[in-house]
């Protein structure tokens, strides 16, 4: 009786730890909508609220993520930068890196949070290696802190080796990690302020002129509610899109994850979701 009732125990036990939405555990999936299904290859949805995942699709399938990197990389320097207003120099190495780019200048002065507007809304690759350097160090010191922080965000199958998530076979997250990072870091004011914006302006250094430009994230244009967060594109990752969306006060994050149609796609599961 005893080693009946010991078996019991240890099996309700396990159940239960398999559901609680701590760091490291697995958050409970909605019963009514486990079985949806997406045209990602990797999906999922969670309540912006709790941090509950209610759609799932592949979630746990590790995909390079390409530029929704950033959310992470923006996150980090938040937490871990106390000069956001104090123009900084822009490091050597931030100059003529590939991809996405605001061209940032050898020298030129910008300050941290002008940097985290050009990251998360024109995706710069060079803003994402400026604010590493400026924030960890180098980027590879920085690098070990965006793990940390994914870790704390309850990402359990996520790594990253660079800030701006270009192509690297060691670099990748699931879409169910991705969720878990957003939740986290929407809960910061300052990442909520810069990934609802839909356009900012900043100095362009040794011009007369500053830059000005438009969020890359069309859900904040053209879905109801929508305020945030951040797209990405390589060729190997495919379309990549998390976004984010609020009404009469509930929020909903989804996360797709190479998804040729991300902008029907997110907006579907997310009408799903406020239809629940």
């Amino acid at each position: 009786m005893r080693l009946r009732f010991a078996a019991v125990a240890l099996i309700a036990a396990i159940l239960c730890a398999g559901f609680m939405p701590a760091e490291g555990r697995e958050p409970k999936i909605s019963a009514a909508f486990s079985e949806i299904k997406s045209t990602a290859v990797g999906m999922a949805v969670v309540d912006g609220d709790t941090g509950e995942l209610i759609f799932a699709d592949n979630c746990d399938l590790k995909r390079p993520p390409a530029s929704t990197t950033k959310i992470c990389t923006a996150i980090t320097v938040i937490e871990n930068c106390s000069t956001l207003d104090l123009p900084m120099p822009i490091p050597c190495a931030a100059v003529g890196v590939e991809g996405s780019s605001l061209y940032l200048q050898k020298g030129e002065m910008l300050t941290v949070r002008d940097l985290l507007y050009g990251l998360m809304l024109q995706s710069g690759n060079d803003c994402a290696v400026a604010l590493a350097i400026i924030t960890g160090g180098s980027v590879d010191g920085f690098v070990k802190m965006m793990n940390e922080t994914a870790k704390k965000a309850g990402a359990v199958n996520t790594h990253f080796v660079n800030p701006h998530g270009l192509h690297h076979d060691e670099h990748y997250t699931t879409a169910r990690d991705l969720c878990a990072i957003s939740y986290y870091a929407m809960k910061n004011e300052l990442f909520r302020e810069i990934v609802s914006s839909k356009r900012h302006r900043m100095p362009y250094g040794g011009r007369d002129y500053d830059r000005n430009f438009p969020n890359k994230n069309k859900m904040l244009f053209n879905y109801p509610g929508g305020n945030g967060i951040k797209t990405g594109y390589t060729k190997k990752a495919g379309r990549c899109l998390v976004s984010s969306a609020t009404r009469d006060g509930k929020t909903y994050i989804c996360a797709v994850l190479n998804c040729g149609n991300m902008w029907e796609e997110s907006a579907r599961l997310l009408d799903m979701a406020f239809s629940r």
